[in-house]
């Protein structure tokens, strides 16, 4: 349910059932009049809570108000779904959010699909120009790297070798070995945690 919040400039507290019903029909008038100023209502009450439980969700503010903007965009097209009587206006609206951010999570997850080489091999990212320039400890850790490599299972070496040397997509490597993207990314994480571990 709805907490009201107490005004700081006045005595009058707004209580929760009578801000529920109001936002209530504000939201049956956008839905069957497509009321602009009913919207604005809801909107500005619902939107710094929105951008509030976004902020400790994600700690983005970008993401923050992409998720407010998204939600509310959802809340004017789909006021016609609302129903009171199943359940509040903050319990629709948060439910929305909810959807959404992890819709936006999916999202966010498919574009690290492409795990960066550093985090397996962060020596050859900070090899200066120079290889006569390699220190004796980058030396070892290079070939700690590639005996630890060899000791890898075969199918998670293979799925390795695939991205990292030949420079294949995950989902290239899926097509090529005729296996799920989602178990080439399994053996990826197994792969680069085992060698983590190792190192």
């Amino acid at each position: 349910m709805l907490v009201g919040i107490p005004s700081q400039q006045s005595n009058n507290v707004v209580k929760p059932k009578e801000c529920a019903a109001e936002m209530a029909e504000h939201i049956v008038a956008v839905a069957e009049k497509r009321c602009k100023v009913s919207f604005a209502i809801v909107f500005g009450y619902f939107a710094p809570r929105l951008r509030s439980y976004a902020l400790k969700q994600m700690g983005n503010e970008a993401l923050a108000m992409e998720l407010v903007q998204d939600t509310m965009s959802n809340v004017w097209q789909k006021a016609h779904l609302f129903n009171s009587e199943k359940g509040s206006p903050s319990t629709w609206i948060f439910t929305i959010a909810r959807n959404i951010r992890f819709d936006m999570l999916r999202k966010l997850q498919n574009r690290k699909e492409e795990i960066c080489s550093e985090d397996l091999w962060p020596v050859l990212c900070e090899q200066t120009a120079d290889v006569n320039e390699t220190s004796l400890d980058e030396q070892i850790t290079l070939e700690q790297v590639g005996f630890l490599f060899d000791s890898l299972p075969r199918k998670q070496k293979a799925v390795i070798e695939a991205i990292y040397i030949d420079g294949k997509s995950q989902q290239e490597v899926a097509d090529e070995l005729d296996i799920p993207l989602g178990t080439v990314k399994s053996r990826t994480r197994l792969a680069l945690q085992r060698l983590k571990s190792m190192l």
